[in-house]
């Protein structure tokens, strides 16, 4: 894209983390904003505080799982600001904990999210944004969706998640190819970050009602995979607002594939050697034994 300014952005996880970052980078680009979040409170601090900034603003507590909450998000974003420029599928939500001990509940909720989240925005949004372009060869639009390092590598441990954010690379992939086939005036990008301090580690707070397990809590392998998470993600050095502009930058430069630490791609690199050379999955714990000997002695113990 070559103009941000005057367009319309649409941010689901705009509460926190890199929607929050986005949403602000964005305003200061002269962006109209969509925001959406299942956080009221946060939404309402965070929308008020890009109307300071001088955008305009639409809020709307929106759970991404819902098909009807995430059309209504895109008939209230077509009534007050048109086809939007730019669309970041962005909400998500962690879990851990070894794959078969993963719930029917677990399930329904992390790919709700995380899976369907981003396939409701690119079903509802990408036909508006194809309609502005025909109708106006000037239109510029752009789609991003945001997966993770997991959904290029897998991890153990962390089952679900990797699950669904190899479909979110997947959906992008594809979505990029397809809209080739179709228009040159609306691109795509994935965004996979990797550990970054922006609360996903605290996804429970906001899981439904709904989709709370009964009876047991969680179980070793989940509370272990929790403590990982958390010291991972808080002690991650590159910042949610440095991803922000990293997005912002792609989008300006029709680049494909967003990372926050372009170091990790090591064992991206590592694991598709495993695929073409047929050979077992690398031991991901192979440059550091000792973290692989101290997860097998928690989990066996």
């Amino acid at each position: 894209m070559k103009r941000l300014a005057g367009r319309a952005a649409v941010i689901t996880g705009a509460g926190s983390g890199f929607g929050l970052e986005l949403s602000r980078l964005l305003a200061g680009q002269g962006m109209h904003l969509v925001m959406a979040d299942v956080q009221a409170a946060a939404l309402e601090a965070a929308a008020q505080e890009m109307r300071g900034l001088g955008a305009e603003v639409l809020a709307q507590v929106v759970d991404v799982s819902k098909a009807d909450q995430v059309e209504a998000l895109g008939a209230a974003t077509l009534a007050r600001f048109g086809a939007p420029g730019v669309v970041f599928n962005n909400a998500g939500v962690g879990a851990g904990g070894l794959i078969w001990e993963h719930t029917l509940k677990d399930w329904e909720w992390v790919v709700g999210v995380n899976l369907m989240g981003v396939a409701h925005g690119v079903r509802v949004f990408t036909p508006m944004m194809l309609a502005a372009a025909q109708a106006d060869p000037t239109f510029e639009g752009h789609i991003v969706n945001t997966a993770s390092m997991a959904g290029l590598l897998n991890a153990p441990n962390m089952g679900v998640y990797n699950v669904t954010k190899h479909a979110v690379v997947s959906m992008s992939e594809t979505l990029y190819q397809d809209l080739r086939l179709v228009t040159d005036q609306i691109s795509a990008s994935v965004l996979c970050p990797y550990f970054v301090p922006t609360g996903i580690h605290q996804s429970e707070r906001n899981r439904p009602a709904e989709m709370a397990n009964a009876g047991a809590g969680p179980t070793r392998s989940q509370l272990i995979g929790a403590a990982m998470a958390e010291k991972a993600v808080t002690s991650g050095k590159v910042s949610a607002a440095q991803v922000a502009q990293f997005v912002v930058d792609a989008i300006l430069a029709d680049r494909f594939y967003i990372y926050s630490h372009p170091h990790a791609l090591g064992g991206v690199q590592v694991r598709l050697e495993d695929i073409m050379l047929q050979r077992n999955p690398t031991d991901p714990f192979k440059e550091r034994p000792e973290l692989g000997e101290r997860l097998r002695a928690q989990l066996r113990g």
